[in-house]
């Protein structure tokens, strides 16, 4: 084995070890040092190759959200039914946690209760979900027929406040189990979406 692929496995030890550490804890709660037994390696080698706990984090933050985007970029979806798309998306944000138990936790800290020092940097991880949901949405506008009162540009910035008071909402709760407020949110998330396509009037 050469010197570039020691490295290579040795930083990808180290991510694993972190997925679960950060899987299994908030930010605050983590620690370097529960990192390096679980990946059986000294702090001085996680060191080596991350500045420090920040770093570390931020690179586990970007391998859940990158992760996901990819699983979810794998989906075939069908827009004809807004329903039947809605649900495609929200079941398969479902299996992929399943597949990924410690990434529900990652996702969660990082959406909803990042490390107040880390928003900007976390924000740009984030935000390339927001994106991949815009551009869902357009897809299923592509699809439906508009009320004749409401512009494509004003059902765009309805969802985008949307997403942003959604998330707010969450980020403004006490939760003490993070799984409590990852099922919450991904439960919410389902119904409020039904009820800003089709709204709380009952038309005649």
């Amino acid at each position: 084995m050469n010197r570039e692929e020691k490295n290579r496995l040795t930083r990808e030890q180290i991510v694993s070890a972190a997925v679960e550490e950060f899987g299994m804890h908030s930010y605050s709660e983590a620690s370097l040092n529960e990192i390096s037994k679980r990946g059986g390696l000294s702090k001085g080698i996680i060191y080596h190759y991350f500045k420090d706990k920040d770093e570390l984090y931020l690179v586990c933050a970007r391998a859940c959200f990158t992760s996901l985007l990819d699983f979810l970029g794998g989906m075939e979806f069908t827009f004809s039914r807004v329903e039947e798309s809605m649900e495609k998306y929200l079941s398969s944000r479902q299996e992929f946690f399943k597949e990924n138990p410690y990434y529900s936790t990652i996702f969660t800290n990082a959406l909803l209760q990042p490390p107040k020092h880390l928003r900007d940097e976390i924000r740009d991880i984030t935000g390339e979900l927001e994106n991949f949901n815009m551009a869902f949405y357009e897809r299923i506008l592509d699809h439906v027929e508009l009320k004749k009162d409401v512009t494509r540009q004003e059902a765009v910035e309805y969802f985008m406040l949307f997403q942003e008071s959604f998330n707010h909402h969450f980020r403004n709760k006490e939760y003490e189990d993070v799984g409590q407020l990852f099922q919450e949110h991904e439960l919410k998330l389902k119904r409020l979406l039904k009820l800003m396509f089709y709204g709380i009037v009952k038309e005649d």
